[in-house]
């Protein structure tokens, strides 16, 4: 799923001004990329060589400018294999623009790839990124919160559709059971940050891969347990 928003020549013509006025680049041509779950993305052909932009104007962008930090202690860390931030020409980390932010990054040549043949990789680049201190950082933290548990009982009172409650009443037990549970361990965890590093939150579904590999969308990005990374890459299939 990418962005469905069409915008006309004025748009990106407006885009491609702004772009020229703020960075040192002088977009040649833009090109719309089909990458990323939340915002607009383009590839952008500069004398300065290929970047890709990125604007979020949608209620998410408030987490996409929060991975900018992110991206840039990781950098000045030794990890490379992270987007390269392009600054502006006042070296801040993203513009706003069009009521969204705007970034803009050096391009990665790669493809979205998740098999399981990918996981060691996966976890051998996240082992690197669990041992960057994050000192520094104003990160969120894991809570181990039921929040969820809670959730799912305001939208199953929202319910209209007769097909789906009978589903959900057929599946009360193991639903009530599994919801127990995330209570249970939730009291139990909270409060507790003992062996927290800094963790994607995604890493399986953002692995590009190409003539090097690259960790991509920080924005989910928190302190909290490497299991919090695993899971997510263990249940792909």
């Amino acid at each position: 799923m990418y962005s469905s928003i069409q915008r006309d020549t004025t748009f990106i013509q407006h885009l491609r001004d702004f772009i020229e006025e703020h960075y040192p680049i002088q977009p040649a041509k833009m090109i719309p990329a089909a990458r990323g779950f939340y915002g607009e993305t383009w590839r952008i052909d500069a004398p300065q060589g290929r970047i890709f932009a990125k604007l979020d104007c949608s209620p998410h962008q408030t987490i996409y400018g929060r991975s900018f930090p992110v991206m840039e202690h990781l950098r000045a860390h030794g990890i490379d294999f992270i987007s390269q931030i392009v600054k502006t020409r006042d070296s801040k980390l993203y513009t706003n623009f069009e009521g969204g932010i705007l970034g803009l990054f050096e391009w990665i040549d790669g493809k979205n790839v998740e098999t399981d043949e990918t996981k060691p990789l996966e976890y051998a680049m996240l082992a690197r990124i669990y041992a960057v201190p994050a000192q520094g950082l104003e990160l969120l933290r894991e809570e181990f919160s039921s929040a969820a548990a809670d959730e799912f009982y305001t939208l199953r009172a929202q319910l209209q559709d007769a097909e789906f409650l009978a589903l959900l009443k057929s599946r009360r037990e193991p639903l009530a059971h599994r919801i127990e549970r995330l209570r249970h361990f939730s009291k139990r965890c909270a409060g507790d940050e003992t062996g927290f590093v800094l963790t994607h939150g995604d890493a399986g579904g953002n692995l590009l891969l190409g003539p090097n590999a690259h960790l991509i969308d920080w924005d989910e990005a928190i302190l909290s347990l490497p299991e919090r990374d695993a899971w997510v890459m263990a249940c792909r299939s």
